[in-house]
């Protein structure tokens, strides 16, 4: 089974919101080992906590990445899995961004949207879209 974990750098703050990205966590764990870091801050200290193992794949969340629909995120997806990738790493900014160090070591970029939206916001779109995801690879019906 892969495993499937989201590193976030700052804090979710707002209940509603860590509710929601915790609702959508659980429907993924039936699919995919689901696994979830929160980093306080990007400082050297916080960015030697990111540990991204050999065969990871890293993907960071950033406006200037691949954009997909969903249909082409979940063969995405599923093509990674497929291929054996053991543990897919999303790396989601905080309010800053992200330090050009942790940029070289990802490899690759997504976006979620040509739409600008709060690092809290684009959690929950990321683990809606995963599990959305899941969904579509398993035949399963979701609302379109």
């Amino acid at each position: 089974m892969m495993k499937v974990r989201l590193v976030m750098f700052a804090r979710t703050r707002r209940p509603e919101v860590r509710a929601l990205v915790d609702e959508y966590l659980a429907r993924i764990r039936p699919y995919a080992e689901v696994e979830t870091t929160e980093l306080r801050e990007t400082s050297e200290a916080a960015l030697r906590k990111v540990k991204l193992p050999p065969g990871a794949t890293a993907v960071l969340l950033d406006a200037g990445g691949k954009q997909f629909t969903s249909a082409q995120f979940a063969r995405w997806l599923g093509a990674l899995r497929d291929r054996g990738i053991r543990e897919l790493i999303f790396l989601c900014g905080g309010p800053e961004g992200f330090p050009e160090e942790l940029r070289r070591r990802a490899d690759q970029a997504i976006s979620l949207s040509p739409l600008t939206m709060s690092h809290e916001l684009a959690r929950v779109l990321l683990a809606e879209q995963i599990y959305r995801s899941f969904t579509i690879l398993t035949g399963h019906p979701y609302a379109k």
